[in-house]
């Protein structure tokens, strides 16, 4: 079992490792502590790599590339959920490529063979590209700016093409309209178009320090839509406003500026990925595949209960959707809820059977409400919650754990007819069900019930599946499981750490641990971000701060300014390390909840247990939206175990309220908001 003192000789190999990560990195931040910058100069190239973008209607992964003589190139993946095809199944929106290279058709005096050299690539919600042509008196720098439209189902690319020359010259900007008909055979709705247009094309003389700017629009149309607005600028100002919504709520600020960006960057990969579908908002997890549907883990579970800490009012009520969805499938004879709610909302996806859905959702439904703190909406969802939680009972075996076929992974793993997850999120489903049946002013039998069949859960959990596995006293994922396996950091994330020494030593000191996260089983080659970041919030909330924050570090470098950026990432070899959008709640959720130690316990009330590395002097996190409240919370260290920590609120009178309390580390706080 892992001491102290080693946990201590690991963070300082966590720390050399992380400082030759970081001398690696391809990318830097900027001075504003939102942009993220590549300056080709220097680098190892030819480099590619792929990001993804969405608005409301649509999503973009940009297959990007930096050629051998820095010539950037980029292949746009576009994908319109709402334009359904045929099979109306889980992939059934309509994806196509487009691959239009515009800079390649400026000329210079009538001159088409201009040679561009890329000098920086830059992130901060879009893609920002500056190139440059240099030949003689002649120069020309093209800054294009890449991102999807909020509002409408289209892409832009805004361009500015600058005189860096000595000389006066003739720009010809090419005047492009290029229309694609998809099959009508292959639609729901028949033929839809695809309209690529430059808007502002033409020849312009243009003298040295002087610029022209011009627009790529490229928009997706159904049966009798209208073309949408070809005016970039405005477009980009959306996609500014939504940016700036994001920052204006929960801003980390810590000493480790890495963390701080990869927060505010997986805040902006786990809201804008929502889509204005026909049953109302739905959020996606992405990746080329999965859009205008839910699913009961990456939606219920991963990223609902993140929205209302953010006060993002479109993640909020995506959330809500989401559940509602659900409980349209509750039934009398208790059947399975389908793992996912595909087309919309006009179908279903049940294909890898029980999951230990209903533990997810339950689980995820009762956190949600109670951080949310509207009555009404928690009224609407107690229902589903209260089925949820009485189909996972029917479960309940021999053993007093609850059965499933399977788990999130759907088989790509053994699972046991009864795992781990399944079990430890109807436990803390039971406990947040009990708090929030209070709120409502439910049965207290109904409330004292759901908190007895709580601590009968952790005995349970602790007496099948409590064990000696591959010499750790940690967690067998299921009966017959004799090797380690990622998610047996579950029990920490629901406050269980009765094993909490033996397991953390398992998941990060065992040939589990690799520079890229938690292999899914041992002896595999697969990992799976999802467990690594509940693993490094069950960490933090297991009280191991100091270990953690140097594997969160190593992380988030290797995220965010490594080959492969800026977003946490689904599954290798799997998927292509797909940037899903879910996996960026749950790293939100390492700081709410692991490092901040936030615990719902009531509408207007929460425990709070900072677990911050004993080098940072803070960690603060602002305008917490949480709790029907704006408040922030402040984390000072006054010596090496006590901590002064302030929760100060914030009025709609513009009036400020504040509670202080001066603890040693590690201890709860029980915090009532006025």
């Amino acid at each position: 079992m892992i001491s102290r003192i080693k946990l201590s000789l690991l963070c300082a190999a966590a720390v050399s490792s992380g400082m030759a990560a970081t001398a690696q990195n391809r990318w830097t931040i900027q001075p504003d502590g939102k942009t993220i910058r590549m300056e080709v100069s220097g680098q190892t190239i030819p480099h590619d790599d792929h990001v993804e973008m969405s608005g409301k209607f649509m999503a973009v992964v940009l297959y990007w590339d930096i050629d051998e003589n820095g010539g950037f190139g980029v292949d746009r993946s576009l994908v319109f959920p709402m334009l359904r095809t045929i099979p109306n199944n889980t992939h059934g929106s309509l994806m196509l490529r487009q691959n239009l290279d515009i800079v390649s058709q400026l000329r210079i005096n009538n001159n088409n063979f201009l040679t561009f050299k890329t000098r920086y690539v830059e992130l901060n919600g879009a893609m920002r590209v500056v190139e440059e042509h240099r030949q003689g008196d002649y120069g020309l720098e093209v800054e294009r700016v890449i991102f999807p439209a909020m509002e409408e189902p289209a892409m832009c690319e805004r361009y500015v093409a600058r005189n860096t020359g000595s000389v006066d010259y003739a720009l010809q900007v090419p005047e492009l309209v290029q229309t694609v008909v998809t099959d009508p055979a292959r639609g729901v709705e028949g033929a839809y178009r695809i309209v690529s247009h430059v808007d502002g094309g033409g020849v312009y003389t243009v003298r040295p320090g002087e610029s022209v700017t011009f627009s790529l629009v490229i928009e997706a149309l159904g049966k009798g839509d209208e073309p949408v607005s070809t005016d970039a600028g405005a477009m980009l100002a959306e996609r500014e406003a939504f940016l700036s919504a994001i920052d204006s709520n929960l801003v980390l600020d810590t000493p480790d500026d890495v963390i701080d960006t990869e927060f505010r960057y997986a805040k902006i990969r786990a809201s804008e990925s929502i889509f204005k579908t026909k049953s109302g908002y739905m959020h996606g997890p992405g990746g080329e595949s999965y859009y205008a549907a839910i699913w009961a883990n990456d939606q219920a579970e991963y990223v609902n209960p993140f929205f209302p800490f953010l006060g993002y009012d479109v993640g909020n009520e995506s959330a809500l959707t989401a559940y509602r969805l659900f409980a349209r499938y509750m039934n009398d004879e208790y059947k399975p809820i389908p793992s996912s709610i595909i087309a919309e909302g006009d179908d279903v996806w049940a294909g890898a059977g029980d999951r230990g859905d209903a533990a997810m959702i339950a689980y995820g439904a009762a956190r949600y409400a109670l951080t949310r703190s509207d009555r009404a909406e928690a009224e609407e969802l107690w229902p589903l919650i209260e089925w949820c939680i009485e189909y996972c009972k029917r479960q309940i075996n021999e053993a007093g754990v609850v059965k499933s076929d399977r788990d999130e992974l759907e088989g790509r793993f053994p699972s046991g007819d009864a795992n781990l997850c399944t079990s430890t999120l109807y436990y803390d489903a039971l406990i947040s069900a009990a708090y929030l049946g209070r709120e409502l002013g439910k049965s207290p039998s109904q409330v004292a019930d759901y908190r007895r069949r709580a601590k009968a859960m952790r005995a349970a959990i602790e007496s099948h599946f409590g064990a000696t596995v591959c010499g750790y006293e940690t967690y067998r994922y299921y009966e017959g499981n004799d090797i380690l396996r990622s998610w047996i950091c579950m029990p920490l994330i629901v406050g269980i750490y009765d094993r909490a020494e033996g397991t953390i030593d398992a998941l990060f000191h065992s040939d589990l641990y690799t520079s890229d996260g938690l292999l899914t089983a041992q002896g595999s080659e697969t990992f799976w971000d999802r467990s690594t970041l509940y693993a490094f919030r069950g960490g933090y909330a297991a009280g191991y701060p100091d270990f953690m924050t140097e594997q969160l570090s190593f992380y988030s470098n290797r995220r965010l300014l490594g080959d492969h950026v800026p977003y946490p990432i689904e599954a290798w070899p799997e998927g292509n390390q797909r940037h899903l959008s879910a996996e960026s709640g749950l790293y939100c959720r390492i700081i709410t909840e692991g490092m901040f130690g936030i615990r719902p316990t009531g509408m207007r009330s929460f425990d709070l247990k900072p677990e911050i590395p004993s080098t940072w002097d803070h960690a603060d996190l602002r305008h917490v939206r949480a709790f029907g409240s704006d408040f922030d919370i402040l984390v000072k260290r006054l010596s090496p175990d006590k901590l002064q920590v302030t929760v100060l609120q914030h009025g709609d009178d513009g009036k400020r309220s504040e509670q202080r309390f001066t603890v040693k580390q590690g201890r709860t706080i029980a915090v009532k908001l006025q």
